[in-house]
């Protein structure tokens, strides 16, 4: 399916019920106390997160979307549990405004930027399970498990928090074969927009007005049974099917230039 020139919630008619900040105390959330940081970084975050939120939504609005795949959301959504988001860690941006109030949960950093990204992600409905791959990680892994164990959906930015970039990490397979809970790859290409090039994963942020196109893979499951050996496979197919999506997200830019 290709739907061309909406906005988001004219494309997503299955959007869930509910919006805002309420829905946080829903979400799974360790965030640490704003005291653990120094007063000049309180203003920093307060600031950014109110910033980067407003920045979301006004650049959000004004892209002009495309949905390449949106049966492939549908299908996993049929599996009857909840779902298992992946991306890259440079989708964050326009991924934030595009799966927006649909009360997700996702890991973030517990250092000063995952402080601030967790403010923002709040705004836009979803929830933080507050950890990362080096610091943390039990907890928030055990939060996105209950997260999905009570139906909710979770999100992981595969690559993340730290690279290497576009190298799939095993997050997403253990906690499917965990609880049975799909695992939705998609990938967002963005046509114009700013790279920052001194960023571990060149993060794209785009320009207003812009076109950007969703894709989406089938949905992919990891059965408990599955063997050590047999989970490395499974790293590999997530691993193949983020990159096939940026290859097709790349092969559409490069026909509207």
């Amino acid at each position: 399916m290709v739907t061309t020139g909406m906005a988001p919630e004219k494309l997503m008619t299955a959007r869930a019920s509910g919006e805002g900040a309420d829905q946080d105390a829903e979400a799974g959330d360790n965030s640490p106390p704003l005291r653990v940081f120094t007063p000049w970084q309180k203003i920093q975050i307060l600031f950014a997160s109110w910033a980067g939120s407003l920045a979301c939504s006004l650049v959000g609005r004004s892209l002009r979307w495309e949905v390449h795949g949106w049966e492939n959301w549908e299908a996993a959504r049929q599996i009857g549990r909840g779902m298992i988001y992946a991306c890259w860690h440079r989708e964050i941006f326009p991924a934030t405004w595009f799966w927006r109030n649909r009360r997700i949960v996702v890991m973030t950093s517990q250092n000063f930027d995952g402080e601030y990204i967790a403010r923002i992600i709040r705004r836009q409905g979803f929830g933080a399970a507050r950890g990362s791959s080096s610091r943390g990680a039990i907890r928030a892994f055990a939060e996105l498990k209950n997260a999905l164990d009570g139906g909710r959906d979770v999100g992981f930015t595969t690559d993340g928090p730290r690279g290497p970039r576009f190298v799939a990490k095993p997050g997403p397979v253990l906690l499917s074969k965990l609880t049975g809970a799909p695992i939705f790859c998609f990938h967002i290409a963005v046509r114009r927009g700013y790279v920052f090039r001194k960023s571990w994963d060149l993060h794209k942020i785009p320009y207003p007005f812009s076109r950007a196109a969703v894709f989406m893979a089938p949905p992919m499951v990891v059965p408990p049974e599955t063997a050590k050996r047999d989970s490395a496979a499974k790293v590999a197919e997530l691993q193949s099917t983020l990159a096939g999506l940026q290859k097709r997200g790349e092969e559409w830019m490069r026909a509207r230039k």
